[in-house]
C-alpha cells in the first residue's frame, strides 16, 4: 500500500494534521495503536486551541458535544484568590474554549477526519521505519501480522509513545525539575452547577504541589495532584487510597471530594517531562507530545498538540505538492518560540515567581490582560511583551512587587 503522507497516532496533533493534509487534495493514513474511545489526560483547552480547531474544519463538530465552557481560570492559595477571564487579555483571540473529557474529545476529532476520508488503522501498531532517500517504508503489526505501508512522508503523532524519538534514540531529559502526577475523574456530587464550581481551579496547595479541579459537562470533574517524587513517597496503600488522603489533607478539597465515586482508578504518572534532540529530519516531523512535554500547570499540552500537528500538516502538504519548505525555520523556531514562552511561566510557577505578581494587589490590569494572554495560549503574539521578552518580563515585574514599586 502506498500513501503520501503516514501519521502515528490518532490522538489532536495527528487527526489535525491529517485534515490540513486532505484539505490540501493529499492522501494521509493514520496508524492508532490502540481502540477508540480511550482515556489519556489534558482535559483543559485553551483559546488558542479553537483558532486551530476552526481552520482545521473541526470546530464545528466538537461545539454538537455540548462540552463544558471554560472562559477563563481560578488559581487559589489559601483565602488568596486570582481570577483570568480570557475575554479581558491582550491578544484579539478567542475569549472562551472548552474543558473536555478526552476520551470523548478525541474520537470526535477522529470521527470527524474519517469523514473526510482519511484512512484510520484502529490496534494498529508502527513497530519500524526504514527511512529512505524519496520514501519511507512502515512496518506495521496488528493482530492478523505485519504488513507494509509506503509513504513520501511520515508525521510522528504517537505522544507518549514517541516512536521515532525512539527509533532513533532522540530522547533527551528534561530541563525541568522532576514532578510526578496522581489524577482520577470523580462523579461529583457534590459540585453545584454555578459559575464557580463549573470553573477550572488550580490550588497552590504547599511549596511545588498543586491541585487540579476540571468540571465536565457530564458531571464528572478531574481532579489530579502534581508534586516531587518525594511527596507521594508520604501516602501509603492503593492509588485510589492515596489520593482519598492527599485530598482530605487539604482543606481546599477535604468536603468537595470526600466520599466520592471515582470513575476510575487513580492513575499515577512518575516523572513525566521529556524533551528532544531534533524536531524533523528528511521524511519525518515530530508534533504533540512526542516532541517536547514541560508540564500541565497552564494546560499546554493540548495546544502544543493541536498547533503542531496543524503547522506540520501543513508544510508536510506543501512540499509535497512542490514548494520549498525550510522546516527549521518555519516548524521548529515556530514551535519552540511557545515551548521557550511556556517554559519561563513553568518554571515562575515552581519558582513561586507567578504567586508573586498573580496574589499581588493592584496589578496593573494592561499588565494582568498581557499574561492572561499567555496563559489563553496566545503565545506566538509577539505583540505581547510578556510573550516578546518573557523571562525579563516576568523577572522586573516580580522585582517591582518584591520592591513596593507596584
Amino acid at each position: 500500500m502506498k500513501t503520501d503522507i503516514l501519521i502515528i497516532g490518532a490522538g489532536p496533533a495527528g487527526t489535525v494534521a491529517a485534515s490540513m493534509i486532505k484539505k490540501a487534495g493529499l492522501d494521509a493514513v493514520i496508524i492508532e495503536k490502540e481502540k477508540f474511545p480511550r482515556y489519556v489526560i489534558g482535559e483543559s483547552l485553551l483559546p488558542r486551541c479553537m483558532d486551530v480547531l476552526e481552520d482545521a474544519d473541526l470546530l464545528k463538530a466538537v461545539e454538537k458535544q455540548n462540552f463544558q465552557k471554560k472562559y477563563g481560570a481560578l488559581f487559589v492559595r489559601g483565602k488568596d484568590e486570582c481570577l483570568f477571564n480570557f475575554s479581558d487579555q491582550h491578544t484579539d483571540g478567542w475569549s472562551w474554549t472548552w474543558q473536555v473529557p478526552r476520551d470523548e474529545f478525541d474520537k470526535v476529532l477522529a470521527d470527524e477526519v474519517e469523514k473526510m476520508g482519511v484512512d484510520i488503522r484502529y490496534e494498529n501498531e508502527v513497530v519500524d521505519i526504514d527511512f529512505q532517500d524519496e520514501k519511507q517504508i512502515v512496518k506495521v503489526k496488528n493482530s492478523d501480522g505485519e504488513y507494509e505501508i509506503e509513504s513520501r512522508f511520515v508525521i510522528d503523532a504517537s505522544g507518549y509513545g514517541r516512536v521515532i524519538p525512539r527509533l532513533l534514540d532522540l530522547d533527551l531529559p528534561s530541563s525541568l525539575n522532576p514532578r510526578s502526577s496522581m489524577f482520577t475523574q470523580v462523579v461529583d456530587v457534590n459540585r453545584s452547577n454555578t459559575e464557580v464550581d463549573n470553573r477550572i481551579t488550580i490550588i497552590d496547595a504547599e511549596p511545588g504541589v498543586w491541585i487540579w479541579i476540571i468540571p465536565f459537562s457530564n458531571g464528572k470533574t478531574s481532579v489530579g495532584f502534581v508534586a516531587p517524587p518525594e511527596f507521594f513517597e508520604k501516602y501509603q496503600g492503593s492509588n485510589e487510597e492515596r489520593l482519598r488522603q492527599m485530598l482530605a489533607d487539604q482543606e481546599l478539597t477535604a468536603d468537595r471530594f470526600k466520599d466520592v465515586e471515582y470513575a476510575f482508578d487513580p492513575i499515577f504518572i512518575p516523572g513525566y517531562s521529556i524533551a528532544i534532540k531534533a524536531l524533523h529530519g528528511k521524511g519525518w516531523v515530530v508534533v504533540g507530545n512526542a516532541t517536547e512535554f514541560l508540564d500541565p500547570v497552564f494546560s499546554s499540552g493540548v495546544t502544543f498538540a493541536l498547533e503542531s500537528g496543524w503547522k506540520a500538516g501543513i508544510l508536510a502538504a506543501r512540499m509535497l505538492n512542490g514548494e520549498k519548505v525550510d522546516w527549521s525555520e518555519a516548524y521548529d523556531k515556530h514551535l519552540l518560540q511557545g515551548v521557550e514562552t511556556f517554559r519561563t511561566y513553568v518554571n515562575a510557577w515552581y519558582d513561586d515567581k507567578l504567586q508573586t505578581i498573580f496574589f499581588a494587589h493592584n496589578i496593573n490590569p494592561k499588565i494582568k490582560r498581557q499574561i492572561c494572554s499567555v496563559l489563553a495560549g496566545y503565545v506566538w503574539d509577539k505583540s505581547n511583551s510578556y510573550v516578546r521578552n518573557h523571562r525579563n518580563a516576568v523577572d522586573t515585574l516580580v522585582s517591582l512587587i518584591k520592591e513596593g514599586a507596584i
